[in-house]
C-alpha cells in the first residue's frame, strides 16, 4: 500500500502518533510542560539522584539532549543538579517539590489521554492492541540494534 493511501497501515499510524502528540501537547502546555519531558520526570520520580548518563541511556535519548532537557528544566525548577558525593565529576539530577507536584499532574494527563485514546475499546481489543504494539517494537528494535 502507498503511505499517502488514507487506508494504509502506514498511514493511520502516522496519523494516530500524530494526533497523541498534539493531544499530549496541547494538555502538557497547560501544566508548563514539553512533551518529552514527562519521561524524565517520571524517571526522577522513582528512582531520584540519577547522573545524567544514566538518564540518557535509560530513556535512550542522546547525552546532548538530555543535557538540554535538564538545563530547561532546571530553568523552571523542575530538577535540579547537584554534585555527586563521592565522585565530583558526576553531576546528578534530583526532581524538586515543584517537579513532583508537576509530575503528580502530568499522571492526571496520561490518564485523561488514555482514556480519550481508548474509549471505545473493548479490554480485548486493548489487550490485543498492546500485544501487537510490542511485537512491532520488537521488529523494529532488532533491525535498529542490528544496523
Amino acid at each position: 500500500m502507498d503511505f499517502h493511501d488514507p487506508d494504509s497501515l502506514q498511514h493511520i499510524f502516522y496519523q494516530v502518533i500524530r494526533l497523541h502528540h498534539q493531544r499530549s501537547h496541547m494538555l502538557l502546555d497547560k501544566v508548563g510542560v514539553y512533551p518529552g519531558q514527562p519521561f524524565l520526570l517520571f524517571a526522577l520520580y522513582h528512582r531520584n539522584g540519577q547522573s545524567q548518563k544514566d538518564l540518557a541511556n535509560k530513556l535512550n535519548i542522546k547525552a546532548s539532549t538530555i543535557a538540554t532537557m535538564v538545563k530547561r528544566m532546571e530553568k523552571v525548577g523542575l530538577i535540579e543538579r547537584r554534585q555527586d558525593f563521592e565522585d565530583q565529576r558526576v553531576s546528578r539530577v534530583y526532581i524538586t517539590e515543584k517537579g513532583m507536584e508537576v509530575c503528580k499532574e502530568v499522571d492526571k494527563i496520561r490518564k485523561v489521554i488514555e482514556i480519550e485514546s481508548f474509549s471505545n475499546f473493548t479490554e480485548e481489543e486493548q489487550m490485543l492492541l498492546r500485544r501487537l504494539l510490542m511485537q512491532m517494537r520488537d521488529n523494529l528494535k532488532k533491525v535498529c540494534h542490528n544496523s
